[in-house]
């Protein structure tokens, strides 16, 4: 059974950081491309950041604040999120696209 379990999420103040976890089971991230979604308040779930054969890709919102990676023998993807804005609050999830399987997402509030 595929599984992806988030962690990492939590109340930071305008300009904080976090770095988001997601831990698979059932599912090499090596061999997979592995996505982060954010959905925040009343929008779509939309992609943030992705990462395939080490090639790493952002939305234009995130490019040069996120940065996603992947630690092969932990099988984990990490979003190391900088600079946070107040739009960053959402709730973010880990996704792999070539197994269509969610994690259960976790709650970022960015807050003045």
């Amino acid at each position: 059974q595929v599984q992806l379990v988030e962690s990492g999420g939590g109340l930071v103040q305008i300009g904080g950081s976090l770095r988001l976890s997601c831990v698979a089971s059932g599912i090499i991230v090596s061999r997979n491309t592995m996505d982060w979604y954010r959905q925040a308040p009343g929008k779509q779930r939309e992609l943030v950041a992705s990462i395939s054969s080490g090639r790493t890709s952002y939305a234009g919102s995130v490019k040069g604040r996120f940065t996603i990676s992947r630690d092969n023998a932990k099988n984990t993807v990490y979003l190391q999120m900088n600079s946070l804005k107040p739009e960053g609050t959402g709730v973010y999830y880990c996704y792999g696209p070539d197994i269509f399987v969610w994690g259960q997402g976790t709650q970022v509030t960015v807050s003045s």
